[in-house]
């Protein structure tokens, strides 16, 4: 049986894993602790559509195919015995000023261009789709094939499906290759800059904060389906989780390796997202994090082989989540010496030596 080493425990390396586990091959997965890290704190959206923006078309064709990827994901994911949580509930983003209704109109232009379908809202409308809105709320997008999943359930059922394969776990840090058995999949999120030279300074850490609210007793419930703004400038996301809990996020900084949460950080998405939906004001608060993006130099994540043996799987910026089904199938046909799907091909590590020529 050929052997495969993983190093990350994310959503990106547990998916690898799971799926060359259930093709055959002995796997390790290498992290202190496995099902933490950012896939641990993420949001949970899937929605390569409202991330879209002009420019970045690379990014939203190769989010598109992981998206048509994910309901296949998810169902065989609940097929090994646990179910991830996917939400087919769409994705509402709303403009509370002038400024930000033009680049809202911006965005449905850019997107209607491409063939993407989009509806836009008035304010009344946005506010009927979602009752929890301001009042100051003037325009909205819905994309409807939006979705989102939640994150915890996720990395649970994945490593439940990796224990159901003989995924073998050791709960060490690597700092290099050379001990590592069989193939390698290097999916270490914001530190596998430090694992392979033709990733030094091409693979950063981008600090984001998030925070958990549940609605109290008399409390207007959360939005029924994700809800994202700009507010003064700052990305505001809200999104729902079946506890009854809400997700709000997400800051957005550089700040090394540093994890701790700051007070500005949460004053930001507090007040940002009390300007969105006021009731939110009476929630519980009942988790501050910050975690760790892996960014890439051009927001392209780095998908392909480094080396005889050796495979990029990082830098997926927002989109570990949405991208974990396309980034699998992908580091399997390397395993399987397939080509790669066509989708991943702008995202070829290689792209950096060429810039650098």
């Amino acid at each position: 049986m050929k052997e495969l080493s993983v190093v990350g425990g994310g959503v990106i390396g547990l998916s690898v894993a799971w799926r060359a586990s259930a093709r055959g091959r002995r796997v390790t997965v290498y992290d202190p602790d496995p099902g933490r890290g950012a896939s641990w704190l993420a949001g949970g959206m899937l929605a390569p559509v409202t991330e879209a923006w002009p420019g970045e078309e690379d990014v939203l064709t190769l989010g598109e195919a992981s998206l048509r990827r994910w309901p296949d994901f998810a169902r065989d994911l609940a097929e090994e015995g646990v179910d991830p949580g996917l939400s087919p509930h769409g994705t509402l983003v709303v403009a509370l000023d002038s400024a930000d209704a033009g680049n809202l109109e911006m965005l449905a232009a850019y997107l209607t261009e491409l063939g993407r379908e989009v509806e836009q809202l008035t304010g009344r409308e946005a506010r009927r789709a979602e009752p929890g809105l301001a009042g100051t709320v003037r325009s909205g997008l819905l994309v409807s094939g939006d979705l989102a999943v939640d994150n915890r359930k996720l990395l649970h059922a994945l490593k439940h499906a990796c224990d159901v394969h003989g995924v073998e776990f050791r709960h060490e840090t690597v700092t290099g290759l050379e001990d590592l058995d069989g193939d390698v999949v290097l999916a270490a999120g914001a530190w596998t800059g430090r694992l392979h030279p033709a990733l030094d300074g091409a693979v950063r850490p981008l600090k984001g904060e998030i925070l958990r609210l549940r609605p109290r007793r008399g409390c207007l419930p959360p939005p029924k389906r994700t809800v994202r703004a700009m507010v003064e400038g700052r990305p505001i996301y809200l999104v729902p989780r079946d506890d009854g809990q809400l997700v709000l996020g997400a800051t957005q900084y550089e700040a090394g390796f540093d994890e701790t949460v700051t007070v500005r950080g949460v004053r930001e998405l507090l007040e940002g997202a009390e300007r969105v939906f006021p009731g939110l004001t009476e929630y519980e608060l009942v988790e501050t994090a910050a975690g760790l993006r892996a960014a890439s130099i051009d927001t392209m994540p780095f998908i392909g082989e480094l080396g005889e043996g050796v495979f990029a799987a990082t830098g997926h910026h927002r989109n570990g989540l949405l991208m974990a089904p396309v980034t699998a199938d992908a580091a399997v046909a390397w395993l399987d010496g397939r080509p790669l799907p066509d989708e991943v091909a702008a995202a070829t590590p290689s792209r950096r030596s060429e810039e650098r020529v």
